[in-house]
């Protein structure tokens, strides 16, 4: 579940952390960085649960609306169409999801306001009205409700975005591409994978741990290196333009380039690029691009690099 891109934010924020603070060893550097993609896995439980209790809290609404004294005839008969939901019914009782969370201790029982908030925005919503209205009554319906409720509402959520910073702090970059790996969660379900219905891991394969290890340790180890690079090439720069956070991100993707020759100079070159555009200033991309653009040629003309795919310059 936990991509690359993802990894790739991950060590920029564990480099930066690392020369912040006072010296760490790499062993507990490393620790932090797994520790934290952990962090991101536990939010994808969390969002796969909050689905379950929010239609938990519907249907508790509704029965609390059908015992009152003065419930109306909608209050007696009402539309069970989302509490009724198949797909949530399903995943409620998925052997993966409910082994995770008693194993986590995951929970929205200390969020109440929270679910209740959310339960009605979404009522509220248009999406919620067409599906309640729909004549499609199909698992796929009920799978396509909840798609558009997070790509759509939950996904821009401020009071969901506030609550899950202040559940974890290391949630506050996590949100939206965790999001995007929920939304194929719910597109992968079957109904006939019942409660066995096979949910993401946390990485794709071993390769992805062993990039993310093997990433952060040569950025580290091979540091002085990078920066002697960066420096060499940043002499006709305004020292005042080369901010801390640019220099991490050279570090970690001079790293990557000389780490990982399966990836092409230009998948890592964008990829740093749009970190750059997220977590520095607004000038750093076209900076960091021009920067790395000159290293990269320098060591290709010195034989110091070799790439299975070639190059090709990132717009400028």
């Amino acid at each position: 579940m936990i991509n690359r891109i993802l990894l790739r934010i991950k060590i920029v924020q564990i480099l930066y952390s690392y020369y912040k603070s006072d010296a760490q060893s790499i062993e507990k550097v490393e620790n932090e960085l797994f520790f934290s993609i952990e962090k991101a896995y536990d939010l994808y439980f969390y969002l796969l649960l909050l689905m379950a209790d929010l239609t938990a809290y519907a249907a508790e609404r509704i029965n609390r609306k059908k015992q009152m004294l003065t419930a109306s005839a909608e209050d007696k008969n009402p539309n069970m169409r989302f509490i009724n939901n198949r797909f949530v019914a399903q995943l409620a009782k998925n052997k993966e999801l409910l082994a995770y969370i008693d194993k986590q201790k995951i929970s929205w029982h200390q969020h109440a306001e929270l679910i209740k908030e959310l339960y009605e925005t979404i009522t509220a919503s248009e999406i919620y009205t067409q599906y309640m209205q729909s004549k499609d009554d199909s698992y796929q319906n009920d799978k396509e409700v909840w798609r558009m409720i997070f790509k759509k509402m939950l996904s821009e959520s401020e009071i969901l975005g506030k609550e899950l910073e202040e559940i974890s702090i290391y949630w506050n970059d996590d949100a939206e591409t965790v999001i995007s790996f929920l939304l194929k969660t719910i597109k992968q379900f079957d109904e006939a994978n019942g409660i066995n219905q096979p949910l993401l891991s946390m990485f794709k394969d071993d390769e992805d741990r062993v990039f993310a290890k093997e990433l952060l340790r040569n950025a580290i180890y091979d540091g002085k290196e990078y920066k002697d690079m960066i420096q060499e090439h940043t002499q006709n720069w305004e020292v005042d333009r080369l901010a801390f956070m640019d220099m991490i991100i050279m570090q970690a993707a001079l790293a990557e380039v000389h780490t990982f020759p399966s990836i092409p100079v230009n998948v890592t070159m964008n990829e740093y690029i749009e970190i750059a555009k997220y977590y520095s200033t607004a000038k750093s991309s076209v900076f960091i691009n021009g920067i790395l653009d000159s290293i990269i040629d320098k060591l290709r003309k010195d034989n110091k690099i070799i790439k299975v795919a070639y190059y090709t310059p990132s717009a400028k």
